[in-house]
């Protein structure tokens, strides 16, 4: 079982960074996925969530209107498009996948990505 999240990176405040988390060794397409985020020194934070059928999306307050999350079940990866980013976005990012829907929950996550937005 493997989650692999990559495309973090350093960002200007205003830019946009696309996350990509790529699943393996079990049925990506039957599983809710997410991500959450941890800043240095702070609690882990919810961040979206897609349905395993794509129908049904929600995000953080904090994110909502800026970030969308994506899935293709074909290639096995969930997406996170991230604009107008904000130095307060800065965190690790980690993609996560839950058994259950709306509530979160966090059966399994892989290593993270650094984003990182710089004022």
């Amino acid at each position: 079982v493997q989650l692999q999240a990559a495309g973090g990176g350093l960002v200007h405040s205003g830019g946009s960074l696309r996350l990509s988390c790529e699943a393996s060794g079990w049925n990506f397409s039957s599983y809710n996925m997410g991500w959450f985020r941890q800043a240095p020194g702070k609690e882990r934070e919810f961040v979206a969530a897609i349905r395993w059928t794509g129908g049904s999306t929600a995000y953080a307050t904090s994110v909502k209107g800026r970030f969308t999350i994506s899935r293709d079940n074909a290639k096995n990866t969930v997406y996170l498009q991230m604009n107008s980013l904000k130095p307060e976005d800065t965190a690790v990012y980690y993609c996560y996948r839950s058994s259950i829907w709306p509530n979160q929950q966090y059966d399994y996550w892989g290593q993270g990505t650094l984003v990182t937005v710089s004022s």
